[in-house]
């Protein structure tokens, strides 16, 4: 079957001397990963490896066989250019970091249209701004809407939150519930936008306990998640 979607790299790998398996999560079929042969060699081809960096918004035209293999494309170009994605330190940092927990995060071979449409728009957002210190924060916490586990806050005034169940607590149920600053900070970003978010004043050290705390929650919630390894690299980078 052919297809023409919209498509986010999430990772790639070197298959062979020339060839490479691509991981994109497509608008209209979710999560696949291509075999595309020779591109790492070919200097003229249509489909060239510089497509495939990591979150580059792509329009691709591939034939899926739906058989849980590796499927081919047969054109990519990009969607929507970056300008600083690639280039600034700090963001190409973000960016490793963010691919990751969506390699972690995304298994599913079948649309999430909403999904597709929040990376998107995150994307886009943080290629266009300056003032990015709390969005990988504001980021993950968005994220868990639209994968099936964002906090209840229906008793958000608790002081803890557990995140086994994400709920908040008036009081310490099990090992996994957390309290203090932390909890203080996180109800701050829940319901904001990006650029209100970034109003937020964290001190590095929230920030980090602020990010370990989401990790685990993503951890707990989802079977397959493994905390990425370019986690220490952030830390450094934003403290």
């Amino acid at each position: 079957m052919m297809i023409n979607s919209p498509a986010i790299v999430i990772h790639s790998l070197r298959y062979s001397e020339a060839d490479l398996i691509v991981s994109l999560f497509t608008k209209t079929s979710g999560l696949r990963s291509y075999l595309i042969r020779g591109v790492l060699k070919s200097k003229r081809g249509k489909i060239r490896a510089s497509l495939f960096q990591p979150l580059t918004l792509l329009e691709i035209e591939a034939f899926h066989k739906n058989k849980g293999s590796l499927e081919r494309i047969k054109d990519a170009k990009i969607k929507s250019v970056y300008t600083t994605l690639h280039t600034d330190l700090i963001k190409n940092s973000l960016v490793f970091f963010i691919a990751e927990v969506l390699k972690n995060s995304i298994q599913e071979e079948e649309a999430n249209i909403d999904l597709f449409e929040y990376l998107e728009t995150a994307l886009i957002w943080l290629d266009t701004h300056n003032t990015i210190g709390n969005f990988h924060i504001t980021f993950l916490i968005k994220l868990t809407q639209y994968l099936g586990f964002y906090p209840d806050v229906s008793h958000i005034e608790g002081a803890y939150f557990n995140l086994e169940e994400g709920v908040f607590q008036f009081s310490s149920s099990t090992m996994y519930c957390v309290s203090g600053d932390q909890v203080t900070y996180f109800k701050k970003f829940l319901g904001t936008t990006f650029e209100d978010s970034m109003s937020v004043k964290l001190s590095k050290g929230i920030r980090s306990e602020l990010l370990t705390m989401l990790l685990v929650y993503f951890e707990l919630h989802l079977y397959s998640f493994k905390k990425p390894k370019s986690l220490s690299v952030l830390h450094e980078i934003f403290n």
